[in-house]
């Protein structure tokens, strides 16, 4: 149950349309085609071996996430790629690598020093008791 006095508001960078069209397969495989550049509709619909109509729902996704900007020649419409709002997913996603890494850093230093006390707390006649596993 929500607290009706607490207004939620999602963090303003948070690129939610962008996740939304980017959780889907073939709006992913859309994308990876037009990273080799701008493309007219009719040649990405027919790498796909789903309808016209499908493709073009895809591109109305993410025509409206604006990660594919659409222009037209002639009677023809193409698409390209546009960075920006994976730009924006890439620096939401930066938070959690900085916390990542700090914390990996910190269970490393943790790990090194539970091993250096062991280290030291075996002394060198029980060090020479142990048997070697090369005999």
């Amino acid at each position: 149950m929500r607290n009706r006095s607490v207004t939620y508001s999602p963090q303003p960078y948070l690129p939610t349309a962008t996740f939304h069209a980017l959780a889907d397969p073939t709006r992913l495989a859309v994308l990876e085609l037009l990273r080799g550049g701008p493309q007219a509709a009719g040649k990405i619909a027919a790498a796909f071996p789903v309808s016209r109509p499908a493709i073009s729902k895809h591109l109305r996704q993410l025509h409206k996430a604006r990660l594919v900007v659409p222009s037209q020649r002639g009677r023809h419409r193409f698409y390209r790629l546009n960075l920006g709002p994976l730009e924006a997913v890439d620096a939401w996603l930066e938070q959690y690598r900085m916390f990542w890494a700090h914390n990996l850093n910190n269970l490393k230093s943790f790990v090194e020093q539970e091993h250096a006390r062991e280290m030291v707390a075996v002394s060198p006649q029980a060090r020479k008791k142990v048997p070697s596993k090369n005999k």
